[in-house]
Order: structure tokens, then C-alpha cells, then sequence
């Protein structure tokens, strides 16, 4: 009977090893073979990482992930204030003005025949000195025919200016000259020089001034002051950008390539002047005198 109870013992504890086996995971030292569940994975070498995205309603989850600007953890922009104007860089010493003010004004920005421009504006409007400067040539007298259209005449009334730039600026087409302007009168930016009309050339067109930018030279060279230079990308910048762009650079450049006085090229020929033919006075008839007869008979 003894023996019974110790076998029965035995297998009572027995079943009690076999029971904390299945319950207790497998280790050495009561170390747990099983990783707590806060544990991080350890990608192995050549593993891509790649972040998820939480699900939303396309993806099958019934509440959608909330978009940056509903977030209340979203960055807004501050609100930004006007503007502050720049003025452009000072690019040269001198201050220019449009030579046309007071009134609207538009011009050619391409070359026809000669490097100048037409500047449309009405009859009567300004033509003001665009820089600093000297007057050089002054003509009063509208000369220009057609019947000779010479060249020194096809500006009509005009004025030029050399600037203390030294540059030469010619405004042509005047209906006036301003009083005062006469050579060697010192004038500044924005002075008044005439008034625009269709002198010249221009008789049968609207009113416009022919302004034209080259260098200083003799008057006998009239080629020259009717324009060398290409004026309207510094009209551009007078009028909408920037007042301090000036032509000396470009002006310099071009009389160093072709002389102080090159040759005339373009439009340089006139009419010869046409000769008049003299008319012929009718001969007069004599006058039969009335001598008296002598007779015989006395």
C-alpha cells in the first residue's frame, strides 16, 4: 500500500513538470526566449525601409487621415505686407529725362532707314533737353523744299544738344524753337527747347519730333547729327525704368570704329535746284513815224 501512494505521487508530479513546460516558454537560466513586445526589429544588411501611410477611406479604413490644412498642428504663412519699390541701380553719372513731357508720346522702336526714331505727339507739345548740357545748333527757319529736299533741311526747325555726356541730341520737326536757345546756351535736363510740330519733311505727316543721338561734329557733317546711334532701348529706360542709362558708352564705341567725321551713306543726295527758263518779251513793233511830205508845189 505504500508503494501505491509513492507511485501515485510520482505521477502527480510529473503531470505538474509536464503542465509548466507547455506554459512557460523554452530558456537557459529562466531567460525567456520570447522578445517583449516594445522591442525594435533590426533590418537585416540590403533591407529597404519604407514608411506606410496611414489607411484612409480609399483604402478600406473608415475614418480618413486629416488633410495639412485641417490640422491644427499646420503651418501657416504670415500675411505679407505691400511691396516696397526698389529704385534701379545708378548705372552712370548722368540723369536723364524723356524728351518729350507733358503730353502722351509713342515711338518707332525698330530701324527704318536711319538709327533715330519718330516720337508721335501733339502738335504744340515739349521738346525738352534730355541731359545736362550745351547747345550746339539752332535752326529757326523751316528751308526744306521738295523740290530740292536736301538733307541739312529735312529736319526743318530744329535744336541739338551736346551733352555734358558727350553725346550729340537732335530734336527735329519743331513748329518753334523756345526763346533763349540760341548756340552755347547752357541748359539743363527737362528744359524746354521748342515746340513739336511737322516741319520739314514732315509737312504732309501728323506732328512728331525726329530725335536722333550721335556726336558732337561740324555742321557742314549734317549726316551725322541726323542720327548714328540707336535711341529707343534708352527712351525705354528714361520713361519706365532706369533715368540713369546713358548712350556715352555706346556712342564712344561707334565713333572710335568709324572716324569722328565717316562719310555720308545713307540718304545723302538732293534735287538739284531746278533752273528756271527765262521767259521771252514779245518784241515790240516800230512805230512808223509820220515824217512830212515835201512837194514840188511846196
Amino acid at each position: 500500500m505504500r508503494s501505491g501512494h509513492i507511485t501515485r505521487l510520482a505521477a502527480v508530479a510529473g503531470a505538474v513538470l509536464v503542465t509548466g513546460a507547455c506554459a512557460s516558454p523554452a530558456g537557459v537560466a529562466g531567460v525567456s526566449t520570447v522578445p517583449p513586445a516594445s522591442a525594435e526589429l533590426v533590418a537585416a544588411p540590403d533591407s529597404v525601409t519604407a514608411t506606410i501611410p496611414a489607411p484612409t477611406a480609399e483604402t478600406g479604413s473608415g475614418t480618413p487621415s486629416p488633410s495639412p490644412s485641417s490640422s491644427p498642428m499646420a503651418v501657416r504663412p504670415p500675411e505679407a505686407e505691400e511691396p516696397v519699390p526698389v529704385p534701379p541701380p545708378k548705372v552712370s553719372e548722368f540723369t536723364y529725362v524723356f524728351p518729350v513731357q507733358g503730353c502722351e508720346a509713342t515711338y518707332q522702336r525698330k530701324l527704318l532707314v536711319l538709327p533715330k526714331t519718330t516720337i508721335w505727339a501733339g502738335k504744340g507739345c515739349s521738346f525738352v533737353s534730355p541731359v545736362d548740357g550745351v547747345i550746339h545748333e539752332v535752326n529757326i527757319k523751316n528751308r526744306w523744299k521738295p523740290s530740292t529736299d536736301r538733307g541739312q533741311d529735312r529736319e526743318g526747325r530744329f535744336v541739338t544738344v551736346a551733352g555734358k555726356d558727350g553725346v550729340l541730341y537732335l530734336g527735329g520737326h519743331l513748329d518753334s524753337v523756345a526763346p533763349g536757345i540760341a548756340p552755347g546756351t547752357p541748359v539743363k535736363a527737362g528744359q524746354a527747347l521748342g515746340r513739336i510740330g511737322n516741319s520739314g519733311n514732315a509737312r504732309d505727316t501728323a506732328s512728331n519730333l525726329y530725335f536722333a543721338i550721335s556726336w558732337k561734329t561740324e555742321p557742314s557733317r549734317w549726316w551725322v547729327r541726323r542720327g548714328m546711334v540707336k535711341p529707343w532701348n534708352y527712351l525705354d529706360a528714361w520713361l519706365k525704368g532706369n533715368r540713369t542709362l546713358s548712350p556715352a558708352d555706346e556712342t564712344r564705341a561707334l565713333m572710335k570704329r568709324t572716324g569722328p567725321t565717316p562719310a555720308c551713306a545713307v540718304l545723302c543726295a538732293s534735287r538739284p535746284e531746278p533752273t528756271p527758263t527765262p521767259t521771252r518779251k514779245p518784241r515790240k513793233k516800230p512805230v512808223e513815224e509820220n515824217r512830212p511830205v515835201t512837194t514840188l508845189n511846196g
